[in-house]
C-alpha cells in the first residue's frame, strides 16, 4: 500500500474539500443524516462496508485493519476531516486512523459519553455490537467524565441484522429487544446510550420497552453536533452553496440502495469499491 502517496501532511486542507464518513454497513446514514442536517452545504463521501459487516463479532485485529484500509481510500478522495461513524471501529481502531490519517478525526464515543455526563444521568445503560461492550469503551469514557455515573452495558448482535434486512417494524425486533433489555430495566437505568449506528432505526421499539423514563441518548446525533464544532474551530466550515454526496459500498450495491431510501427518504447513486481500489 502506497501509504506516503495516500496520506500526506496536508496544511492545505480547504472548506470545499469533501468530509469522509464510513460504517461498516447502512447503519452510519443516521450520522451522515445528522450531519447533513447540520450542514446542508458540505460535500460528503460515505462508505460502507457491507462486505464484512458486521464488525461487532469481527476479531480486534481486523476490525482495525478494516477501519485503516477504509480510512485510506477516504484520504485518496481528498477529504478534509473522517467521521468513524462505526462505534466498533471507535472503540477499537480509533488511536489506529488517527495515527494513519493526517486529517482531523471524530469518533462517536466520547460524544455520546459526554451527553450522558452533561445531562446529569447518574445510572447509565449502554447497548452496543459485542465488540463495543467488550471494548468497555463507553464505560470508561463516562466514568473519565463522571466517577459517579454507574454504567451498565449489553451487547444486542441481533439489532444490526435486524436493521440490514429492513425488518424494523416487524414484531420479531421487539420481541428480541425485551429481551435483550431486560437486564437494563431491572438495573433501573435512567438513561441508554445507543451505542450502535443502526440502533437509531429503532428507536421507537426500544424507547417503547424501556418506557417513557428513560432518556435515549443518538451518540450519532451527538457526534455530528460536536464534529460541527470541530469544523469551525479549524476554519473548515463550507458556508455557501448546496453539499454533494457520493456513496461507496465494499460488496453489492443493490441491498444498500434498497435500504438506503427507507433511511434517507430518497435515492442515492451507490458505487462499489473492490479492494484492490484501497491499495
Amino acid at each position: 500500500m502506497q501509504k506516503k502517496s495516500i496520506i500526506q501532511k496536508n496544511s492545505g486542507l480547504k472548506a470545499e474539500c469533501p468530509i469522509g464518513i464510513f460504517d461498516s454497513g447502512i447503519g452510519g446514514l443516521t450520522v451522515f443524516k445528522a450531519l447533513r442536517k447540520l450542514m446542508p452545504q458540505e460535500n460528503m463521501i460515505y462508505f460502507g462496508d457491507t462486505a464484512h459487516l458486521p464488525y461487532g463479532s469481527k476479531s480486534r485485529a481486523s476490525i482495525i485493519q478494516f477501519s485503516v484500509e477504509i480510512a485510506h481510500f477516504l484520504c485518496q478522495q481528498k477529504i478534509k476531516a473522517l467521521v468513524v461513524a462505526c462505534n466498533t471501529s471507535s472503540a477499537v481502531a480509533l488511536s489506529a486512523i488517527k495515527k494513519a490519517v493526517s486529517v482531523p478525526v471524530e469518533g462517536v464515543i466520547v460524544p455520546g459519553a459526554r451527553a450522558c455526563v452533561r445531562r446529569g444521568f447518574r445510572r447509565i445503560g449502554v447497548i452496543g455490537t459485542e465488540g463495543t461492550v467488550r471494548s468497555g469503551a463507553y464505560a470508561a469514557e463516562i466514568k473519565r467524565f463522571s466517577s459517579q455515573a454507574r454504567v451498565f452495558e449489553v451487547a444486542c448482535p441481533l439489532f444490526v441484522p435486524l436493521v440490514e434486512e429492513g425488518w424494523w417494524k416487524y414484531g420479531v425486533t421487539e420481541e428480541v429487544a425485551r429481551i435483550y433489555l431486560k437486564p437494563l430495566q431491572k438495573a433501573r437505568v435512567d438513561s441508554l446510550v445507543l451505542g450502535c449506528t443502526h440502533y437509531p432505526v429503532i428507536k421507537p421499539v426500544i424507547s417503547r420497552v424501556m418506557g417513557n423514563n428513560v432518556s435515549l441518548i443518538d451518540s450519532g446525533e451527538q457526534t455530528a453536533q460536536e464534529f460541527e464544532k470541530t469544523l469551525e474551530s479549524l476554519n473548515l466550515r463550507k458556508r455557501s452553496g448546496r453539499g454533494w454526496s457520493r456513496f461507496y459500498v465494499s460488496d453489492d450495491p443493490e441491498r444498500f440502495l434498497r435500504l438506503s431510501r427507507r433511511f434517507l427518504g430518497s435515492s442515492i447513486l451507490v458505487k462499489r469499491v473492490l479492494k484492490k481500489n484501497f491499495e
